[in-house]
């Protein structure tokens, strides 16, 4: 199993996961004016969610409020019985909330009210700019004490940089998988995506970083080999212990996927999907960019393996 060897083919697997989510992101801008679709905990405005006695369409209660002045709602169905709508919309005054409690009751009858909350864009944007401080800050100190750690071998920081970006890759495949779903379910990054986010961030290092210390290490105890199969032999070594830990956290992300109900899908869904690219990047990316690094090129060469002693062509 020469992974390295086929480090073209990774790498162009990773760019295609990734693409979806940069025309989305275009197609965004075009069209809405910003590269994510991003909820009202950084745009600001109210989220309403009501439960009603009968199953009810989301467009028709959504019409009320398009009547009333609020053409920018958006409804959708958060409960399997179709009787729960989520509404998003600018925000409302108390006096407006009763008028909107009162068209929606004549219509549809009496209804419970699930949750009702209000949050400016300030307070969105406060939280934005800290968590992007916090990925820069976090790349730093990998930065630092990968370069501390590894300083045996020659060239300490190639082995930070490509944490780095292996961590990037996991934050665009899984910008990129919500950037889809928006256009397929309506989904929006919230404050709970960027949990998510920072969640697959400190998976994906945490894996990364076990791989690359092999490598450290098996570069002292291999002097001879060539540094491809070093960094190949040291992927084989740790593979079955990386995807044995990945697997089961997934696992349970399976679970509450399909158990936690419809208010923790994004959540859940948008965490599974980072965990499964941290698998793939700390194995197939974070490696590879520092062999491709060593032999200045992305595509692999024949990696040469060892049988009886003997050096044979792979």
């Amino acid at each position: 199993m020469n992974l390295v060897e086929r480090r073209g083919l990774w790498f162009s697997i990773s760019l295609i996961a990734i693409l979806p989510g940069i025309l989305c992101m275009i197609w965004n801008l075009a069209t809405v004016g910003t590269l994510l679709p991003l909820a009202i905990d950084y745009t600001g405005g109210t989220q309403w969610e009501m439960r009603f006695e009968q199953p009810i369409a989301p467009t028709e209660v959504r019409q009320i409020f398009v009547e009333t002045g609020y053409p920018d709602t958006t409804a959708f169905l958060v409960e399997e019985d179709g009787r729960t709508v989520q509404l998003k919309l600018k925000t409302i005054d108390p006096d407006q909330k009763d008028t909107l409690i009162a068209a929606v009751t004549a219509r549809f009858g009496a209804f419970d009210e699930r949750s009702y909350r209000s949050i400016g864009p300030t307070i969105g944007a406060e939280v934005s700019q800290a968590a992007l401080l916090a990925v820069i800050a976090a790349c730093v100190l990998i930065l630092i004490y990968i370069a501390v750690a590894f300083r045996e071998v020659s060239h300490p920081l190639r082995f930070g940089t490509a944490a780095i970006v292996a961590l990037v890759h996991d934050v665009l495949v899984t910008i990129s998988f919500l950037s889809v779903m928006n256009l397929v379910a309506g989904w929006e990054i919230d404050a709970l995506f960027l949990t998510a986010a920072l969640t697959v961030i400190g998976f994906s290092v945490n894996d990364t970083i076990v791989i690359l210390d092999r490598i450290r290490e098996n570069l002292r105890r291999h002097r001879g080999e060539s540094y491809a199969t070093i960094a190949n032999r040291s992927l084989l070594e740790t593979v079955h212990r990386s995807m044995a830990t990945q697997i089961t956290a997934m696992l349970i992300l399976v679970a509450l996927l399909i158990f936690g109900g419809a208010t923790l899908r994004v959540f859940v869904s948008t965490l599974l999907v980072g965990l499964i690219s941290g698998t793939y990047s700390s194995i197939f990316n974070a490696a590879p960019v520092v062999v491709a690094w060593e032999e200045h090129s992305l595509v692999g060469k024949p990696v040469p393996e060892k049988i009886n002693g003997l050096v044979v062509s792979a």
